[in-house]
């Protein structure tokens, strides 16, 4: 890969808002709006991830992301709760 397209792949992520639900004894799961950010674009998208504390640090173990449309996150949750 030439320098040029690696400056072009750079992302940054940023996190709109995030909530998370403890459960057991060190595990959660965080849901999100994310932006990912490049010199030609911004794509908002939703994340779920699961994972573990190791003392007051998060690690992440698993993630899924999806675009940020209402179509989706109705089809998401209508099968959550129907499964």
């Amino acid at each position: 890969m030439s320098e040029e397209q690696s400056e072009r792949k750079k992302v940054k992520f940023e996190t709109i808002k995030k909530v998370e639900q403890k459960f057991g004894n060190r595990n959660f799961i965080e849901v999100a709006r994310k932006k990912a950010i490049t010199d030609e674009s911004v794509n908002v998208f939703i994340s779920v991830s699961r994972g573990f504390y190791t003392g007051e640090m998060p690690k992440y173990k698993t993630c899924v992301a999806m675009p940020d449309t209402k179509e989706i996150k109705e089809f998401i949750a209508k099968e959550i709760l129907e499964i």
